[in-house]
């Protein structure tokens, strides 16, 4: 890849949290954003802050939750944006409580939307991909990946089978020239929080912030192609709140 190579992301959970702060940062690095989440008023939010760094920046409004049609509806961007080769996969949903007290429709949501539509949208942007020979994507999983809660069962496994699909893909797409990194975080101060789904007290003040996340994103898709961040566990100074 020349250095002149222009550089183009798609971005799911744009809207908000980590997937904005990771929008505006490519857009600062020069990178060309599409960008994917439910609401379209926050989405154009987000774009028309991008496209003040002098970037190309378009607003999709999919709803991952909706998976039977999320493979099709990422493809269908790719078409219309053109030549991406970073996929950023961070939307996702939280979910507090314990596995006796998780009703099935409440666990399948959450697999759903963390672990499925993740595949679907890999799986719709993996032909691009593979025809340009070469493209990064970013899976953002979380700490409870590798160090489950009480009370974040669900969560903890729809986000530890997100590094195996990660790993997975890595191997199976490595000769194509696609690299594939994980990112786990651990307790982020973002909107996630404040969602119904969610029940929990901890001290937001010492949480990482979106832009941290996003900064080590950045530098996980600049690294050369020869070199890729299999997984990276990033936590706050403070430890697992």
């Amino acid at each position: 890849m020349s250095v002149e190579q222009k550089r183009r992301a798609l971005i799911t959970g744009a809207s908000s949290g980590i997937g904005k702060a990771t929008a505006l940062v490519f857009a600062k690095a020069g990178i060309d954003v599409a960008l994917v989440s439910r609401s379209m008023d926050k989405l154009e939010a987000v774009a028309a802050a991008a496209k003040e760094t002098g970037v190309e920046a378009k607003a999709y409004a999919v709803d991952l939750a909706c998976i039977s049609q999320v493979q099709e509806k990422i493809q269908a961007i790719a078409l219309d944006f053109g030549e991406i080769d970073i996929l950023v996969n961070n939307a996702g949903i939280a979910y507090t409580a314990t596995l006796s007290d998780t009703p099935l429709e409440d666990w399948q949501q959450v697999i759903n939307l963390n672990l499925t539509s993740v595949f679907q949208c890999i799986t719709g942007i993996l032909p691009v991909m593979r025809e340009q020979g070469r493209g990064t994507i970013i899976n953002v999983a979380s700490i409870a990946a590798k160090q489950p809660f009480p009370h974040w069962g669900a969560y903890s496994v729809s986000k530890a089978g997100l590094i195996a699909l990660s790993q997975t893909l890595a191997q199976e797409e490595r000769a194509n020239g696609i690299r594939v990194t994980t990112i786990c975080p651990g307790a982020v101060n973002t909107e996630l929080w404040d969602t119904e789904t969610v029940k929990a007290n901890l001290d937001r003040s010492k949480m990482l912030t979106p832009e941290i996340v996003a900064q080590s994103i950045l530098h996980t898709v600049l690294l050369s192609q020869h070199a890729v961040i299999d997984e990276l566990i990033l936590m706050p100074s403070a430890g697992a709140l």
